[in-house]
């Protein structure tokens, strides 16, 4: 039985060994102008992201992103990205954002902006992921069903 187990370990390591040599290093995306590009998602809203090297600033919908996006935490999860992979203030970000709300929106940036991160350099791919920030958030309302108040709440019950 022991031997079956230092075989399958070792099996495993073959296997993650080989898995290693195969992998193919990551080019980055950039267009003529020197950008990245990527779309977010988070609940309704749905994020068009482009991030070039610059000074920092961030523009959503034509508007600065302290204008678009009034609540201080709305702010702070938009800088998330950029503070995980430790390169505040080198990206210009101009992202256009479509549905939902604020808070849907601000979620839908921060996804475009990950992945844009990750296309424009691939060594922060590692720090986004595990960070969570490269997986789309699937949660989305709930739909209303007929015969209920709401997607689950029933009308409220009279005995008489």
């Amino acid at each position: 039985m022991a031997e079956q187990v230092n075989s399958l370990e070792e099996l495993n390591q073959a296997v993650t060994g080989a898995e290693a040599e195969q992998e193919i290093p990551r080019e980055p995306v950039r267009d003529d102008l020197g950008r990245s590009y990527a779309t977010g998602k988070r609940k309704d809203a749905v994020a068009r992201v482009w991030i070039k090297p610059g000074s920092g600033k961030v523009s959503v919908n034509g508007k600065d992103v302290n204008a678009y996006f009034a609540r201080p935490v709305l702010q702070m999860i938009l800088k998330q990205p950029f503070t995980v992979a430790n390169v505040e203030g080198q990206f210009d970000v101009m992202a256009t954002v479509k549905g939902g709300g604020l808070s849907g929106q601000a979620g839908a940036v921060k996804h475009g902006v990950s992945k844009a991160l990750q296309l424009y350099d691939p060594s922060l791919r590692g720090a986004l992921k595990a960070a969570g920030f490269l997986t789309r958030d699937s949660r989305v309302v709930e739909r209303k069903k007929y015969g209920k108040a709401k997607a689950r709440r029933s009308f409220q019950f009279s005995k008489r």
